[in-house]
């Protein structure tokens, strides 16, 4: 049995330190971290990523999966709670280093049963509505800059002697 951080940023720029450290200070002892950079949780569900595949593919019964939260995991409420449920069914326990959260299929008790599925779709619908508003609030913010004039779009991912390279080649 093995304890595993997965740790999601969904940019190059961000880091996933605070995500360890958090664990680390929250009594978790990490046996392997699984990190994911730059990529969407809410665009890519986690098998379709390569390190959320190698999580299905490494996690066994009794291996507990370390999140700082469930929107790590993903913002979508579907490819959440599909996650979840898989890992429960496996064997696997979900722990959050927020609120120290445990989810695991080790309850029979159907009333149980209910609040956890319940709390499980309630922190994955959070996940995803905290997205939504968050991408309304950026589209409100690019209007209002392009307003002014002071909104240059997305900056480019090459310079200008890259461009000239790939023109002169062609």
């Amino acid at each position: 049995m093995k304890t595993v951080l997965y740790a999601r940023v969904s940019t190059t720029e961000q880091t996933l330190d605070h995500q360890k450290t958090s664990a680390e200070k929250a009594g978790f002892v990490i046996d392997e971290v699984v990190p994911d950079h730059g990529v969407s949780g809410a665009r890519t569900a986690l098998r379709e990523r390569p390190e959320g595949r190698r999580l299905f593919d490494m996690l066994r019964q009794g291996d507990v999966l370390v999140v700082r939260w469930v929107d790590r995991l993903g913002r979508n409420y579907q490819d959440v709670t599909d996650t979840i449920r898989e890992f429960m069914k496996r064997g696997v326990i979900i722990k959050t280093v927020i609120n120290n959260m445990t989810f695991d299929g080790a309850t029979t008790d159907p009333i149980q049963m209910a609040v956890r599925d319940a709390l499980i779709g309630f922190m994955a619908a959070t996940a995803q509505a905290q997205y939504e508003a968050t991408r309304v609030s950026q589209r409100e913010g690019i209007l209002k800059a392009r307003e002014v004039g002071k909104y240059r779009g997305r900056k480019p991912s090459y310079d200008e002697h890259h461009l000239d390279t790939v023109l002169d080649r062609i």
